[in-house]
């Protein structure tokens, strides 16, 4: 191994073959995710090509939007990869928190009742649902929120989902987060959400079940809409926009659930037909055809960040062997300077304002001062090299994404680096 380059850009020559003695033993693995992608790329080529994707498409649309064929056309790519009815992918959906905001919203009605079987939502939804009083919450427009937390080592429990259900007869739809959010529980497999989607229907087959699908596509070969999700919901700055989209979200599933959401998007009346595409389709296409490779690089990653720090005694979700369903890996450093050193090696490893240092602060819709380490050509991309993590007991971070598995592994190395030099590290 040629150490030079890495010691160039300040990585120690011992940092660096400690990580390469680590990969020795994750060849196979990185064989299987490629397989993956393989499989996931030739998917969406596919829905590509029976969608009869034209350069025609590509060139976008001003003002009111109308008889947008691109913007129609990737909507059907979308649904064709989801095996869904139909798909809302807009730029003026802002985000993830957005695209389930509206997700919610638009299927919720004054009375229903919001159930969340597998534990407390992300951070940032719970002011959407009024957890944290907010204006404009669920809970102000009367929709009433029901939490089933997750049994120890993180199972769903199913006899309190049972009797949520046979209690609460308005209980309208059901909240399902595949990834753990700023939690370390594991992240659900596209079989287990199956497995509980199943069992909530064969309670009550009107519950409408939505999937909260952010960090999870192309991580397998199945999607949650394959088992059952009425609704999958996501970000476009995460795994499906491939590291192109510069913003958005999606909303892929059943025909009513998301008309419904368009017209809680634009207005009633108006739905799918209006929203200009703003010249934005190139991106659009095109890093949703790149994202099974882009997340197969993410996931490379977080094995080899998993590995790394297991090995040095850390403790780490999901552990060094376990089989992963999403692109998150949590380290727990048991202190804030951990955390923090963490995510200064990261930002220090970006192709974009590598030389500033991230620090907390009171990011809106959380309840502690968050840091955020992401040096992204898009502005937030959680695809792109990126960590983040609450200043709060036990203290971990969060890392996530990488464009390519080089610079994944160079922005691990790096992260290794900044705790050997504080000394909160001995190699």
């Amino acid at each position: 191994m040629n150490t030079k380059i890495y010691e160039e850009l300040g990585i120690s020559e011992k940092v660096t073959l400690f990580g390469e003695e680590i990969l020795k033993g994750l060849k196979e693995r990185f064989e299987k995710i490629d397989e993956t992608a393989e499989y996931n790329q030739l998917k969406v080529l596919k829905a590509m090509q029976d969608a009869r994707v034209s350069e025609a498409c590509l060139l976008g649309t001003t003002g009111y939007g109308y008889n947008d064929m691109g913007r129609d056309k990737l909507e059907e790519v979308y649904a064709s990869v989801f095996h869904t009815e139909d798909a809302l992918v807009r730029p003026q959906i802002t985000c993830g928190t957005h695209a389930l905001a509206l997700a919610l919203m638009s299927n919720l009605r004054p009375g229903d009742m919001l159930l969340s079987p597998a534990g407390k939502p992300y951070d940032t939804l719970e002011e959407v649902i009024g957890i944290r009083p907010s204006k404009g919450s669920l809970k102000e427009y009367g929709i009433d929120y029901k939490q089933i937390n997750l049994l120890e080592g993180g199972a769903f429990d199913y006899d309190s989902i049972r009797k949520a259900i046979e209690e609460n007869p308005n209980i309208r739809l059901a909240t399902i987060q595949r990834s753990k959010g700023y939690q370390t529980r594991p992240t659900f497999s596209v079989e287990q959400i199956g497995t509980l989607i199943k069992f909530i229907k064969d309670l009550r087959p009107d519950i409408i079940c939505m999937v909260d699908n952010c960090y999870g596509e192309f991580v397998e070969t199945i999607e949650p809409s394959d088992v059952g999700a009425d609704m999958c919901v996501g970000s476009l700055i995460k795994n499906p926009g491939g590291g192109l989209a510069p913003i958005g979200g999606y909303i892929a599933g059943k025909k009513e659930c998301v008309e419904n959401a368009a017209y809680r998007l634009t207005s009633p009346g108006l739905g799918k037909e209006v929203g200009a595409s703003l010249g934005i389709l190139p991106q659009f296409y095109q890093g949703f055809f790149l994202a099974p490779t882009v997340t197969a690089s993410a996931l490379k990653g977080a094995i080899f960040a998993a590995n790394i720090y297991e090995k040095l005694g850390f403790n780490v979700v999901p552990n060094a062997t376990e089989e992963r369903h999403d692109i998150i890996q949590a380290v727990t450093f048991g202190k804030p300077e951990g955390v923090i050193a963490f995510c200064e090696g990261i930002q220090k490893a970006a192709p974009v304002d590598s030389f500033v240092a991230p620090e907390p602060w009171d990011m809106p819709g959380y309840d502690a001062q968050v840091i955020m380490a992401a040096g992204a050509f898009v502005s937030g991309s959680s695809i792109e090299l990126s960590a983040d993590g609450p200043i709060k007991p036990p203290y971990s971070v969060f890392f996530q994404g990488g464009l390519t598995w080089p610079h994944a592994k160079m922005g691990i190395l790096m992260s290794l680096q900044k705790l050997v030099d504080k000394g909160l590290v001995v190699l």
